[in-house]
């Protein structure tokens, strides 16, 4: 059996800088949500004052999954159009593009890509209000944007990237809780720091035991648990070795369910909104055909312990419980969390 959270007697997965960064989490959120508070009030306060005309999201990787969730957080709540960069138009292509009027959302913990900076600079120079979401504040990312707002996670060292992607989270849920006015959100966000810690300690033995041996997996969810799908694939990729594949719960009947056979694992996200009923009757679905399914965030089917949060909070505190499921994991597969095979700290693409 594999332990897979911070409780005594467990040495192993404590040592290392994964497992340190990611227990480090619930403090680098509170330091974001009090010491952007300011900064965040006055940009909400100018974009409601001269709306965009869309939203356009830039990152890589784990940030990309910020984006995909700045996605849902955005067009659900403040109803703007908001859409993913592709930093090659620029980058490779060297395509103008008109972006005045546009919030460009640039999302990096290094701020240091060649193809994230080539794609700033040219979404800058076509109109657009460039806001940074970066770790490295002395970064040519930050040079480069009209406005920084820092991830506050402090240094980060193991590759896989967990406490400054949650804090990427959480600065695009602060931003959208005061873009919008959202009081409801906005309080929840003062309670998510003590809910990040207390989903740290959760035991998610069964989903590792289920894991050990597996080759391959499928990781779902829908609406903002479909950020928090992706990010659950790639740090299984990167760490773990397996081959996950992250779908939305509509999309993965498209096609993908054909694979499902008997004994194959399932991880599904949920959050407590309007896409919970049919996510919950999808992995029922799942166990109907015999797969090993493990549902995090509802009630149902290998229901998995959670921290009940805001609905939109939701997968942030989700993604904290797997971190320290998947750094155990990994350790128990053979591999050094902190140093996956042909992967760098900071990845410089072009």
């Amino acid at each position: 059996m594999i332990h897979v959270a911070g409780r005594q007697g467990v040495s192993a997965p404590q040592a290392t800088r994964m497992f340190q960064e990611a227990a480090e989490a619930p403090a680098a959120v509170e330091r974001l949500l009090t010491a952007n508070r300011s900064a965040v009030a006055a940009l909400a306060d100018d974009l409601r004052a001269r709306p965009p005309r869309a939203v356009v999201t830039l990152g890589r990787g784990s940030s990309d999954h910020a984006a995909t969730y700045a996605k849902y957080l955005i067009e659900t709540g403040a109803g703007v159009l908001t859409a993913s960069g592709a930093p090659s138009v620029t980058s490779v292509y060297d395509a103008p593009q008109d972006l005045r009027d546009v919030l460009f959302l640039a999302i990096s913990q290094s701020g240091r890509s060649p193809d994230l900076l080539a794609a700033v600079e040219g979404a800058r120079d076509s109109g657009a209000r460039v806001v940074a979401l970066v770790n490295d504040t002395a970064s040519p990312m930050a040079a480069l944007a009209q406005l920084v707002l820092p991830l506050h996670a402090g240094p980060e060292t193991s590759v896989a990237a967990t406490k400054s992607c949650l804090a990427a989270f959480a600065a695009v849920a602060q931003l959208t809780a005061a873009w919008t006015a959202d009081a409801e959100l906005a309080a929840a966000l003062d309670r998510l720091p003590g809910q990040l810690a207390q989903a740290w300690t959760l035991d998610w033995t069964p989903l590792a035991d289920a894991l050990a041996p597996a080759q391959s997996l499928y990781v779902l969810g829908r609406g903002p648990g479909f950020a928090a799908a992706q990010e659950a694939a790639l740090k299984l990729k990167e760490t773990c070795g397996l081959h996950a594949e992250a779908f939305s719960a509509a999309e993965v009947l498209h096609g993908p369910m054909a694979l499902v056979q008997p004994g194959f694992p399932v991880l599904m996200f949920a959050q407590g909104d309007l896409s919970e009923p049919g996510v919950v009757d999808l992995a029922r679905q799942l166990a109907a055909r015999e797969a090993q399914v493990f549902l995090a965030g509802a009630r149902g089917p290998g229901a998995l312990p959670f921290t009940p949060t805001h609905r939109v909070l939701q997968p942030i505190a989700l993604l904290q419980s797997f971190y320290a499921l998947v750094n155990a994991l990994a350790l128990a597969r053979g591999f050094d969390p902190d140093r996956p095979p042909h992967l760098r700290k900071v990845t410089e693409t072009t």
